[in-house]
């Protein structure tokens, strides 16, 4: 194991923090940071050898691509061969904000990235610390979510402490992540732009922007496909325990839950966690608020995990706008497992 370097943002100085850890990022090395979807753990996307060591501390699938982060638009020109107008026009609505596009890539990126694609995905993330680290290390960074491969995201200190210490050169605090949920992943290499992963900028918002339809992918993923954008392909976001979505209403959920043995978690809603008081419960949020409902969804897994619940029931939500992002990470969570009551 290495030394971990810790940083945490409401303490210690942040040009400090910020000039070390980019340091760092120039030299090779690893830095999980946080950004306003969920943490990440960074390397200079120009250096494959650092990338690689990204793959191997998350014990991640090589062709699973990573994608770039950049501190200005200017600089997606460098990395990316054509920017269509309704790519500009997409970046100047959403950017700096939790929306990734995939573009043809230009040579300097390499292939240990991008799982041997020649597309590369690209974002400019909002979160201060995010952009001030990539703008100090001055390379574009490459970062996935900072977990394990295959659990759930980390959106607090403690989660990407617990999984990356002694792994990572650096990790900084910089509280609660905002969204809570990966970004939106849009395909703008083909004709028609498709939605590759859903995330807080939703369907409805890309196309008020570019004026034209967009394609929303739910096409079964085979062993055989070749994922063009993260969490496309393998097993995702879940916990150590076995998760099942409820689907149906409140009073018949409670009829389920009420019949399980009490060792059981819950996760959702407040309004149906008020009612399962003897149960062990996380609840998101109200059912009206899927932004505060997106935020807690990793922290909630997560959770079940610290308690050590091994049976997790979770509330499925409207599938439509942010709700189908969270769903998303909720059936990929369960594989799919869901019941109706």
């Amino acid at each position: 194991m290495m030394k971990t370097k810790i940083f945490h943002s409401e303490k210690d100085n942040i040009e400090t923090l910020i000039a070390y850890a980019a340091n760092i990022l120039r030299q090779g090395g690893l830095v999980v940071f946080p950004t306003e979807t969920v943490y990440g753990i960074g390397a200079n996307a120009l250096n494959p050898d650092a990338a690689h060591n990204i793959y191997q501390v998350k014990g991640r699938p090589s062709d699973n691509p990573l994608i770039v982060h950049v501190a200005n638009e200017k600089d997606v020109s460098k990395y990316a061969q054509t920017i269509t107008d309704d790519a500009m026009k997409l970046m100047e609505a959403f950017w700096p904000g939790p929306l990734t596009i995939v573009f043809n890539k230009q040579p300097i990126i390499p292939e240990a990235i991008t799982g041997g694609l020649d597309t590369v995905a690209i974002r400019m993330p909002s979160h201060p610390i995010a952009k001030a680290l990539i703008q100090e290390a001055n390379v574009p960074v490459c970062a996935p979510s900072a977990n394990i491969s295959g659990t759930p995201s980390s959106t607090i200190f403690k989660h990407v402490h617990d999984d990356l210490n002694g792994k990572v050169d650096v990790i900084i605090d910089g509280g609660q992540s905002t969204v809570g949920l990966e970004s939106t992943v849009l395909d703008m290499t083909t004709d028609t732009p498709v939605i590759l992963r859903p995330g807080a900028i939703t369907k409805s918002m890309i196309e008020t922007i570019i004026k034209r339809d967009v394609i929303d992918t739910t096409v079964h993923i085979t062993d055989d496909t070749i994922p063009k954008a993260p969490g496309m392909k393998y097993r995702h976001y879940a916990p150590e325990g076995d998760v099942t979505l409820l689907k149906g209403t409140h009073k018949n959920m409670i009829t389920f839950i009420t019949q399980q043995d009490q060792s059981i978690g819950v996760i959702g809603s407040n309004e149906l966690c008020a009612q399962l008081s003897d149960y062990h419960t996380y609840p998101l949020g109200p059912k009206d608020d899927p932004e505060l409902i997106a935020r807690n969804v990793f922290l909630a897994l997560r959770t079940m995990d610290e308690h050590n619940i091994r049976t997790i029931y979770v509330e499925a939500f409207e599938n439509k706008e942010l709700g189908q992002a969270i769903m998303n990470r909720l059936l990929k969570a369960s594989n799919h497992t869901i019941i109706e009551v």
